[in-house]
């Protein structure tokens, strides 16, 4: 998916300067979710589907429970234990530009203290994903029926894509001083100091990251990573219609 690509691009970019502003990095997001607009076609979109059957209600109350059950069922599973651990989708793993960290510290014997470090990261991401409930409930609420209906004819992840435009800054506001007090109360931060400390000594270097930026990014791609998951079965797999409104407003896209 291009937004978690460009997410990836924007935080080694972050990495590399270490002069990144809030502002930039929203308005990165920003950008790889097009900003939110939803109405032009999508690769693979429906136009010429005949909706005449559906009233709008019905349009906008199955986009409205197609979204609530992929956020439901994703905050669910995220916020427990080893939700984004022991899930290969989410799990945040050493950034990309540090993985080189993780390599050296392990070629010095100290396997253990960089899997530390990756498992309380995940930790940390699982203690916040709590605070996206609120703030995706009123992006939902807010839903239009023209959203709804350019929603439904585009590709499988208009809708994650449109809840996305909708909340991404709200969720870095409310997700980053609850991952770096997660990161606290999980003692991740000290694991990381030990992290960089060893291998700067190891190395000569002098390597520094914004740890609080990276966990809150990569915890915000995993959320829209299951809620995009389950938005695509619901439009592809009639297993995932678990009520009448879904099954009749997606059946019109099978015909």
């Amino acid at each position: 998916m291009k937004k978690f690509i460009l997410s990836a691009a924007i935080l080694i970019a972050g990495f590399q300067t270490q002069a990144q502003t809030l502002g930039e990095i929203l308005g990165g997001i920003e950008k790889a979710t097009g900003g939110g607009k939803i109405g032009t076609k999508s690769e693979g979109s429906n136009s010429n589907i005949d909706l005449s059957g559906l009233s709008s209600g019905e349009i906008s109350t199955a986009l409205k429970q197609a979204l609530n059950i992929g956020v439901e069922e994703g905050i669910e599973k995220l916020s427990k234990e080893d939700g984004f651990y022991k899930n290969e989708l989410v799990k945040i793993l050493m950034p990309e530009e540090l993985r080189k960290v993780e390599n050296v510290l392990r070629s010095f014997g100290l396997s253990s203290l960089a899997d530390e470090g990756v498992k309380l990261f995940n930790r940390a991401a699982e203690d916040a994903v709590t605070e996206a409930a609120p703030i995706f409930a009123n992006a939902i609420t807010s839903m239009s029926f023209d959203d709804a209906k350019n929603i439904l004819l585009s590709g499988d992840n208009a809708a994650t894509d449109y809840l996305e435009g909708k909340t991404s800054g709200q969720l870095y506001n409310a997700f980053q001083p609850k991952v770096q007090a997660s990161l606290g109360k999980v003692g991740a931060d000290k694991v990381w100091n030990k992290l960089i400390t060893s291998y700067n000594m190891f190395t000569g270097k002098n390597i520094t990251t914004d740890l609080n930026q990276y966990v809150t990014v990569e915890a915000l791609n995993g959320v829209f990573k299951m809620v995009a998951d389950k938005e695509a079965g619901i439009r592809n797999n009639k297993v995932f219609r678990t009520t009448s409104v879904l099954q009749d407003v997606f059946g019109a896209l099978d015909k």
